[in-house]
Formats: structure tokens, C-alpha cells, sequence
């Protein structure tokens, strides 16, 4: 058995944050209902392009594994139909502006006192509490006032580039993810369930340790360095003779290797870089120094020399090439999963893997996620709505 086994998650969310925490958790076992609003259902349903066969890629990516349900919450019956399904369910995850929930009464309050033992997953923007708090929540956005795009780019000066992939969308559901965890497991010893809240903002800002540390320590903030480390150095992509490759001599012994690599053991030696401080005093010196050395191999003549050097080093791949290797295929991190309608899709794996109880992506075939309404029915009876109350529902347009 998968580790959360027979934990009901009811996933009132929509787009990524919160959808990625109801995938880490359905990973880990748990059946995840996926309760999409009418009309239209999930936001990312309309991320089109691309598509696979008219379905969206993007919300095929996010929601595989979960069961689907779709239903009106703008009607009273609506949000009777969510009180119903959470009376008997572990955990619920929503992640709308701060305040929606509460305005249908289906607040954490209201909730609790239905379900005592609910854990329920609140992800916004900037948190429950503070002058943002009634902001809505956008990657973009978070990662402005996080500060991560104040690190990100090539130099000072330059335009502000944000993180590439929606790190704190990503990072916010993950960090959900571990906080429903820690709620069930508190569970386990009081009976009683809590509020887990996170935001984008607190995501964005986890990932600052480094430069956080950094003007904590100095009152000065750092900026953007490109590729390399605010802390070591040499420690960043150079390019090659056929692309780039990145570089990770960020301690002494590495940087010896690395001098002996590039046949200059004389660098060792010079006072600009003969320590990590003054190696990073002398960062752009460096740099210089180093750059044409690469210039004269390849990357996989590069990768093979520091291999045999003990200097950490991997290529720049690129998406398609990153889920082509070997060491992705072997991690399961590319999967097949069966979609209802257009049968077997690729899908990204889990990136955890236990010994003593498997996540079911290790475990076969997984489900692909549910078209709109997809098990509506299924999931009404299992609260014990009968065939007929179900049958008006869905002629009434309250469900689908």
C-alpha cells in the first residue's frame, strides 16, 4: 500500500498551485476528487496550445491520477454537494482568492465544525494575514515581490528576468503537500484536524536562503549573477566548442581539479584566485581566464575530462533532451498514463520514491486526468446520493 492509502482528498483548486499539491498527494496514494467549477471547469483546460487531441497539455500534466467531479458553486445545491463530500473526507485543498471560500460558506470555520478531523489546505497568494492578504495570487507576480527576479538574469542593470518554469506555483503546492502531511500525521496523535495555509509568496521567498543569508548578514542585497553561485566560485556555464556546459568547482579541491582539467595549474597560484574570497573578488577576472580554456572541446569531451578530474559538471539540456536520458527514464520520471479519451499519454513521474511502500507511478499504469465531469456520478453515490437526486442534479445543470 502507497503511504496515504485511504486518505480522501477533495481538491477544490484550480490552475497549478493547488492541483500540484492534490498530485503530490495522490502520488503518495491518496484519492484525490478533483471538484471542477461550472461552467468550463479548471482554467488550464483552456491553455491551449498545446493539446493532445483537443485535450489540454497542461491540465493533463497536473491532474493525472484524480478522480474528476464537476458542479455549480455559484448555486446553493452546489455547495451543498462540496459540504456533503467533505463530511467524510481527510483533506480539502483550495486555492482561490482569500475570502471566497468563506463568502460561499465553505470556510475553514465552517468546515471544521461539520468535520472536525479536516485537514484544510489553504494556498493564496501572499497568506491569510498581512496588507497582501487580499491580493490574488500569480507566479509573475510572487516572484517580483519574493525577490527571486530581483536574482535573476545576467547582470545588474539588465531587464528583470523571472525564473523560467512557475517555481512558486510549484513550489507553493509542494510545500502544501507537506504541510497536509504533517497535519495527518499530528492527526494520528490529538483526532483533530487544522488549517495548513501557504502562498506563492512564502514559496518565492524559500527560495532565497542563499541571498537572503546574504543581506541579512550585510544589509546590501545581492543581484543577478547569470549562472554562477552569490558563494562560490568557479561555479556557472561556460560555453563550448557545440554548446554549454555547466561547471562546479566550488571548493578547493574541485577548483584544483579543475586547474589540472584545463592544463593551467598555474592559476592556483595567482594571487586573484588562490582562495574561493578572492576568487569571487575577482569573479569577471576569472571568467575571462577560464572561457577560452572551453572553448576548445566539446561538452562531451568537457564532461568526460572533469569526470576524471572529480570536477562536478553536466551539460545545458534542453526539455526534450532532459526527458529523453537515460537517468530520467531510469528515476520513472517520464510515465505512461490511460486517458479516457485519448488512451495512453506521457506524463511526468514522481520525484520520490520509498522502500517500504511505492508510490503508485512505480506501480503500473496510472490513470490519466479525468475529462470534465468525468466521475461525477461515481463519487455522488459513493456520498450516498441516490440515481435519481443525481439524474436531477445533472438535468438541473448543478453537476456534470
Amino acid at each position: 500500500m502507497a503511504p496515504l492509502s485511504g486518505v480522501r482528498v477533495i481538491e477544490l483548486a484550480h490552475i497549478m498551485a493547488g492541483p500540484v499539491c492534490g498530485l503530490m498527494l495522490g502520488d503518495m496514494g491518496a484519492d484525490v476528487v478533483k471538484v471542477e467549477r461550472l461552467p468550463g471547469g479548471d482554467g488550464s483546460r483552456a491553455f491551449l496550445p498545446p493539446d493532445v487531441r483537443g485535450e489540454s497539455a497542461a491540465f493533463m500534466m497536473v491532474n493525472r491520477g484524480k478522480r474528476g467531479l464537476a458542479l455549480d458553486l455559484r448555486t446553493e445545491e452546489g455547495r451543498m454537494l462540496v459540504r456533503r463530500l467533505v463530511s467524510g473526507a481527510d483533506v480539502i485543498i483550495e486555492n482561490f482568492r482569500a475570502g471566497t471560500m468563506e463568502r460561499m460558506g465553505l470556510g475553514f470555520e465552517a468546515l471544521s465544525t461539520l468535520n472536525p478531523r479536516l485537514v484544510y489546505c489553504q494556498i493564496t497568494g501572499y497568506g491569510r494575514t498581512g496588507p497582501l492578504s487580499h491580493q490574488g495570487g500569480f507566479d509573475l507576480i510572487a516572484q517580483g515581490y519574493s525577490g527571486l527576479m530581483s536574482v535573476t538574469g545576467e547582470a545588474p542593470g539588465r531587464a528583470p528576468v523571472k525564473v523560467g518554469a512557475p517555481v512558486t506555483d510549484i513550489t507553493a503546492g509542494i510545500l502544501a503537500a507537506f504541510g497536509v502531511a504533517s497535519a495527518l500525521f499530528e492527526r494520528e496523535r490529538t483526532g483533530k484536524g487544522q488549517r495548513v495555509d501557504t502562498s506563492l509568496f512564502e514559496a518565492g521567498i524559500t527560495q532565497t536562503y542563499w541571498q537572503s543569508a546574504i543581506a541579512l548578514a550585510t544589509g546590501a542585497s545581492p543581484g543577478p549573477l547569470g549562472s554562477s553561485h552569490p558563494l562560490a566560485a568557479p561555479y556557472q556555464a561556460f560555453p563550448t566548442i557545440d554548446g554549454w556546459i555547466n561547471v562546479g568547482a566550488s571548493n578547493e579541491a574541485t577548483w584544483i581539479g579543475l586547474t589540472e582539467a584545463v592544463n593551467a595549474p598555474e592559476l592556483r597560484e595567482d594571487e586573484r584566485f588562490r582562495t574561493n574570497a578572492r576568487r569571487m573578488a575577482n569573479l569577471d577576472e576569472l571568467v575571462r581566464v577560464l572561457a577560452p580554456h572551453f572553448l576548445e572541446r566539446s561538452t562531451d569531451s568537457w564532461l568526460e575530462r572533469l569526470e576524471d578530474a572529480g570536477v562536478p559538471a553536466g551539460p545545458v539540456a534542453s526539455v526534450g533532451e532532459m526527458l529523453e536520458h537515460p537517468q530520467t527514464r531510469a528515476r520513472n520520471m517520464v510515465i505512461d498514463v490511460e486517458h479516457k479519451e485519448i488512451g495512453t499519454v506521457r506524463s511526468l513521474g514522481t520525484p520520490l520514491k520509498m522502500s517500504g511502500s511505492g508510490a503508485e507511478s512505480e506501480q503500473g499504469k496510472l490513470p490519466g486526468a479525468p475529462t470534465l465531469g468525468q466521475h461525477t456520478r461515481e463519487v455522488l453515490l459513493e456520498v450516498g446520493l441516490r440515481e435519481v437526486e443525481i439524474d436531477r442534479l445533472m438535468a438541473t445543470g448543478v453537476v456534470c
